[in-house]
């Protein structure tokens, strides 16, 4: 597996494998306090987990080809603790690349039933967010990780320093629930292989 993961703050993040591009979720400019999706992104495919502005702005990606380049696969959950009725369904993405299956949780609400979790275990890579109010918390998205045996979670979705929502958990109390994470120096990973289960957290470049 060598797939570059590129990470653009919030829960934007582009996917680069085997030539061919998909960004997750950009952000409409002057929705997520502190971040700017960087001007001229280009990508093949462009997927936004549901409509909120901080998760739809596919209009600010420049889409370099048409359809799918990858196998796609969405599994609808709710975006909060009420079956949807606060704040609508939200869409978790698989998409399968020659190297692995890559899972993005958008915003998801909920610890999902079994058979919801048998498939974000297919997984080789999973984003997930972490820092509450919206979405699941930190807590809670280290059950899913445990729950599912993913071998490289990148957490999303929390505030940095001046970089989020102010109701979202700090990066401090995430990794209260991640003692084991990483924090990687930059904005780019290159996912590899790995016989052991990794966290990451990756740094936005804006």
């Amino acid at each position: 597996m060598q797939t570059k993961i590129e990470y653009f703050g919030h829960s934007c993040f582009r996917i680069t494998d085997s030539g061919k591009s998909v960004i997750f979720d950009p952000y409409k400019d002057g929705s997520v306090p502190g971040l700017k999706v960087p001007a001229g992104l280009k990508a093949d495919a462009v997927y936004c987990s549901h409509g909120h502005g901080d998760h739809s702005a596919a209009d600010l990606i420049t889409k370099t080809s048409e359809g799918d380049p990858f196998a796609t696969d969405v599994i609808t959950v709710p975006h909060d603790d009420r079956d949807g009725t606060l704040r609508g369904m939200n869409d978790i993405r698989f998409i399968r690349t020659p190297d692995c299956v890559i899972a993005h949780l958008g915003d998801i609400g909920i610890v999902p039933g079994e058979d919801i979790l048998e498939k974000i275990a297919e997984a080789d890579i999973v984003f997930i967010p972490a820092g509450g109010h919206y979405t699941i918390d930190a807590a809670q998205a280290a059950e899913i990780i445990r729950r599912t045996g993913v071998k490289l979670v990148v957490l999303m979705h929390f505030r940095r320093g001046k970089q989020g929502y102010d109701v979202l958990a700090s990066l401090d109390d995430v990794l209260k629930a991640f003692p084991q994470a990483e924090l990687i120096d930059g904005g780019v990973y290159t996912a590899e292989d790995a016989d052991a289960q990794k966290v990451i957290v990756l740094k936005p470049i804006q």
